[in-house]
């Protein structure tokens, strides 16, 4: 009976190391359609809902949220595999609600680096982190974050294709 119970356990290491395939290299993406997310929580949004557009191939949206109730009022995030596989992502909230703790959670604690970068004639802020680098947005409606993995160039071009979703 032991040698019976040590040979299926035998077959079944086997079956599963040499036969059963590891390798996840070829794993897709899962991707999201952000288009009609977008469209509905701009109707809803208390501030301009800002969407990218004109993105080149490549870009993989990979998660989208709209929370009308969030900690930080209504949030609207969307977040994108980039072509070169960096992660890149936006984060609106309204500014009233505390902008400093929304910067701070949607970054994971990056700090205000003093400098700044020019979109569309818009200073955005350089925030560094160990985790995510970003460039922080502060209007009087609301505060955009785009953040990621990414250098600040990739970041500075993906905040040039936002433009007010149309709800």
């Amino acid at each position: 009976m032991v040698i019976s119970t040590a040979l299926i356990c035998a077959a079944a290491f086997v079956l599963y190391f040499v036969v059963v395939p590891h390798d996840d290299s070829d794993a897709q993406v899962q991707t999201v359609d952000f288009q009609v997310p977008a469209l509905t929580a701009a109707r809803v949004a208390p501030y301009p809902l800002l969407v990218p557009e004109g993105l080149d191939e490549g870009w993989n949206a990979t998660s989208v949220s709209y929370d009308p109730q969030g900690e930080y009022g209504a949030t609207w995030r969307v977040g994108f595999l980039a072509p070169d596989e960096e992660y890149v992502a936006l984060a609106q909230a309204p500014t009233g609600t505390d902008p400093a703790a929304f910067i701070s959670s949607i970054t994971h604690d990056a700090q205000d680096a003093g400098a700044a970068e020019t979109v569309r004639g818009q200073d955005w802020a350089r925030y560094e982190g160990p985790k995510y680098d970003a460039l922080v947005l502060r209007q009087d409606e609301a505060t955009t974050i785009v953040f990621g993995t990414a250098g600040f160039g990739e970041l500075a071009g993906f905040a040039e294709t936002l433009a007010p979703g149309e709800g």
